[in-house]
């Protein structure tokens, strides 16, 4: 290269022509390999990135110190949980709690295998609930025992039409397994047994090359002595192939997930993290077979190989109410994460003790609360509610006395809410680790947090934002009030028709509403320019807005763990959903 750079320099000037060509292929080459997210996020030349070591210091995501200048909106409706998208306004933001479902828990043992013991345990800790719509159904996979062991030697399978109804099919096996793969035991709805498990991430690939790798299973098995994490495939979910990597892991608490945003398969393993206690530690590759074939042994309190240290608990976390364990310090317990239309969306299970030493003495269980927290890179998270969202009673005698823990895949859309699966536990005389059943808890749809206003009106201003689209539309309550939007240029100037006095007034109680402008059909003559947004609103609340490319409203965001109405990940159908 140098020796033909030289030659270009002194010997034939004609040749210039091929190094600025070799030069301007090098730049292309560079600016390819920098990241850039939809949402207008760059990513800096080293990710995920190295930290040294974790602290009691909440995270503090970069994307919210230098937001970019222009951000694209053309995935997802764009939820208000943090200033990313705020420019400047007075609308107070709210932060939201989800609310338990009447018909508590949704599932328990009413099976004659599931008790026949001295506890029982039926709940998805870290399994997974999704929605099929292959076969427009619920399924949930579950962590199933009657020895009050906490390790689980069982997998356990139920579906349902609503979510709320569950039934557990009695297999009858016609189908003989080769050598490596596994049948379903017969007389009863478990598809693995045998092995001491402690989660089971299943995981519905909408992508996958294969029709006999559309489910995919990382699980953490314990055997040979040690803790491992075991990846399968599975057609159906139902009949799971042999393991397809084995391989030893430090911790019980390993999990998985796939980010779309980027296409990256990511692994999550509980370590130790000095003064944070229990903590994350993060890994991701493109393939999601070689991610486990990477996955580190971490050793307790190290990253190894490709991992990273990730996340954990701080000081802004909530201390136990009781106060007799209000001196420990908050830990991270386990972290359930999944993409949201424009965002990753977390689910914090943050644990205040007591230790289990305690709990075993005295009849109790773990108390952990889950928490939310927001992404839209991927790794770092804005975490602005400390409130927990979803919580144990800790009241005796309650199916959910303690040890409320997310479920992988965090939520299911339906229609105009969210469906949020947990487990919890009643206290237990049995060892602390029996007794636990799935729950449900409910949250209007985008309802993590609203910007609202009362009597006197207020506004909020977007940054500059761009989008394809031609239809704005939000998620309001406002039945008592108005909401009017305006669309203003890179020097904040009303652009016609498209004014505050043009706008129709929207007054509804609706989570998915068109703002529309008298004498204008759409979006389109603003379409792919950058502008801002300023939204008008009095005696209601907003709770997100998304451009989108047709009369239905759908927000091509990702729908999380699915629902009845969408076709695969992410919404293309808008109303029709709600149908």
């Amino acid at each position: 290269m140098f020796k033909r750079l030289m030659c270009c320099l002194f010997c034939r000037p004609a040749c210039m022509s091929w190094m600025l060509v070799g030069l301007l292929g090098m730049m292309s080459t560079l600016a390819l390999a920098v990241e850039t997210l939809y949402n207008g996020i760059v990513l800096p030349d080293v990710w995920p990135p190295q930290r040294k070591e974790l602290k009691r210091e909440p995270m503090s995501p970069p994307y919210l110190k230098n937001p970019p200048k222009v951000i694209p909106i053309d995935v997802g409706r764009q939820l208000l949980v943090d200033d990313f998208l705020i420019e400047k306004g007075d609308l107070k933001r709210t932060f939201h709690r989800a609310t338990y479902h009447k018909i508590n828990p949704v599932l328990k043992a009413d099976q004659p295998w599931e008790t026949s013991g001295k506890s029982y345990f039926v709940a998805p800790f870290q399994g997974r609930v999704l929605y099929d719509p292959s076969d427009q159904l619920f399924k949930i996979w579950y962590l199933h025992s009657t020895t009050g062991d906490y390790f689980c030697n069982s997998l356990g399978y139920a579906t349902s039409k609503d979510g709320i109804h569950w039934e557990k099919p009695v297999f009858t096996e016609s189908k003989k397994p080769d050598a490596k793969s596994v049948s379903p035991q017969k007389g009863t709805n478990l598809v693995l047994q045998g092995r001491r498990t402690c989660c089971n991430s299943v995981i519905l690939d909408y992508n996958a090359k294969s029709p006999e790798e559309r489910f995919k299973m990382y699980g953490s098995v314990h055997f040979n002595g040690k803790w491992n994490c075991v990846y399968r495939t599975s057609p159906d979910g139902i009949h799971w192939g042999g393991p397809l990597v084995e391989r030893p892991v430090w911790g019980d608490y390993v999990l998985a997930f796939y980010n779309p945003f980027r296409r990256m398969w990511v692994y999550e393993a509980r370590i130790h993290g000095g003064a944070v206690g229990r903590c994350r530690a993060y890994m991701e590759n493109p393939d999601s077979r070689k991610l486990a074939e990477r996955v580190p042994y971490n050793k307790g309190m190290n990253v190894e190989g490709d991992s990273v240290y990730w996340v954990g608990a701080d000081d802004l976390d909530p201390r136990h109410p009781d106060p007799r364990f209000k001196n420990i310090k908050p830990q991270l317990y386990s972290l359930a994460v999944a993409p949201y239309e424009s965002l990753m969306l977390g689910l914090f299970a943050i644990w205040t003790g007591p230790d289990n030493r305690t709990v075993a003495r005295e009849g109790l269980q773990k108390r952990n609360d889950i928490l939310t927290g927001f992404s839209r890179d991927g790794f770092y998270w804005a975490r602005p509610d400390r409130k927990p969202f979803i919580s144990p009673s800790w009241k005796k005698g309650t199916w959910n006395f303690g040890n409320a823990q997310p479920v992988g895949g965090c939520c299911l859309v339906v229609g105009d809410v969210l469906y949020f699966y947990f487990s919890a536990r009643l206290e237990d005389k049995t060892g602390m680790h029996g007794n636990a059943t799935t729950g449900l808890a409910l949250l209007r749809r985008d309802g993590f947090a609203s910007l609202g206003a009362g009597d006197q009106a207020g506004s909020m201003t977007t940054r500059p934002i761009t989008f394809k689209g031609r239809h704005l539309l939000v998620n309001v309550d406002c039945p008592q009030g108005e909401l009017k939007a305006e669309v203003l240029d890179t020097d904040g100037k009303a652009i016609e028709p498209f004014t505050l006095a043009n706008c129709k007034a929207v007054s509804c109680d609706k989570t998915l509403a068109a703002v529309t402008w008298q004498g204008v059909a759409d979006l389109s003559a603003v379409s792919g320019k950058p502008v801002r947004f300023r939204f008008h609103l009095k005696n209601g609340s907003l709770y997100a807005f998304w451009v989108s490319p047709d009369r239905s409203g759908a927000s091509h965001g990702y729908v999380a763990a699915g629902g009845p109405g969408f076709t695969g990940a992410t919404d293309t159908v808008g109303m029709r959903a709600y149908e």
